[in-house]
C-alpha cells in the first residue's frame, strides 16, 4: 500500500533504504527520545528494516522532491498502547533536518484519514515520552487530545523507565474538525 500527500509518499520500507535510514537514525536527538537506540551502521539500519520496519502498516516517509525516505510512520495494534476492536495506535519519527516543516503532521493526517475512512477505526491512540515536545505538538496539530499519563513505564529498548503521555482522537471529533476546515 502506498499513500500520497502534497509533499510526501508513504510507502513500505525497502532494504535499499538502509543508507538513508542510517543517516537520520544515527542522531542521538531522534531515536532515544522516541524510545529506541541510535543506529550504529547502515547494516544495523538494514537489519532494523528487515525485523521492525517491514511490519504491516509501517511506512517510510518519502519526500516527493527527492524520492528519499526521511522518517517513518505506522499504524499499530497492541504494540505500545493496548487497543480494543476498532482502535489502533499511530507512531512516527522524522530526521532532525526535517523538524518543524509540518511533514509528520501531513503524514499523520493521511494515516488518520485512512484509519477512519477505510479501516473502520473509531479511536486512534498516540503517545509521547515526557520531554518530547515535538511529538506532543504533532499530536495537538492533528487533533489528538490528552487522555492520561502512565508513570514508571519500562522503555525496554533503551533500558530505562519513563513517563508516557497518552492522547487519542475519535472518528467523531475528526469528522467535526474536517467539517469546518
Amino acid at each position: 500500500m502506498i499513500f500520497e500527500t502534497k509533499r510526501l509518499i508513504l510507502r513500505p520500507w525497502r532494504e535499499s533504504d538502509a543508507g538513508e535510514l542510517y543517516k537520520y537514525a544515527k542522531s542521538p536527538d531522534v531515536g532515544p527520545i522516541a524510545g529506541w537506540p541510535i543506529h550504529t551502521s547502515a547494516q544495523n539500519s538494514k537489519e532494523i528494516i528487515k525485523k521492525v520496519l517491514s511490519a504491516d502498516g509501517t511506512f517510510a516517509v518519502v519526500l516527493k522532491e527527492t524520492g528519499l525516505p526521511v522518517g517513518s510512520i505506522g499504524i499499530m495494534y497492541n504494540v505500545n498502547i493496548p487497543t480494543a476492536e476498532g482502535e489502533c495506535e499511530i507512531g512516527y519519527w522524522i530526521g532532525k533536518p526535517y523538524w518543524g516543516q509540518g511533514l509528520i503532521p501531513e503524514a499523520t493526517n493521511e494515516l488518520i484519514r485512512y484509519c477512519f475512512e477505510e479501516l473502520n477505526i473509531h479511536l486512534i491512540w498516540c503517545g509521547y515520552y515526557d520531554g518530547n515536545e515535538k511529538s506532543k505538538r504533532v499530536q495537538e496539530k492533528c487533533g489528538f487530545t490528552y487522555h492520561h499519563t502512565n508513570y514508571d513505564v519500562p522503555c525496554v529498548l533503551m533500558g530505562d523507565v519513563r513517563t508516557e503521555h497518552i492522547t487519542c482522537l475519535t472518528k467523531d471529533v475528526w469528522q467535526k474538525i474536517h467539517r469546518y476546515n
